[in-house]
């Protein structure tokens, strides 16, 4: 049922973010149809978010895989201070 709701709740957010069509003339052919305002003003605006993209899915990458396998197997690791595995 989780799962249901959030493909529906993805699939209405990206419904309520078309561009409306005074938006859609101000877009570059790639970018039309997808976002509102105007376009990139220049190549360096697709460098900028190309960089964060790559970022935020690397952030994402290790959060997921240091989440699911942390890798600290030492007794005295601080982690033992605060669990209690009695």
């Amino acid at each position: 049922m989780k799962k249901i709701l959030f493909t529906i709740s993805l699939l209405l957010t990206g419904i309520f973010s078309w561009a409306c069509p005074a938006c859609e003339n101000q877009q570059p052919a790639m970018l039309k149809g997808i976002t509102h305002g105007t376009g990139p003003s220049s190549n360096w605006d697709y460098v900028i978010v190309l960089v964060a993209a790559l970022i935020v899915l690397a952030t994402l990458y290790y959060t997921v895989k240091w989440l699911i396998r942390p890798g600290e197997k030492e007794a005295n690791h601080i982690k033992r201070t605060v669990l209690n595995f009695n």
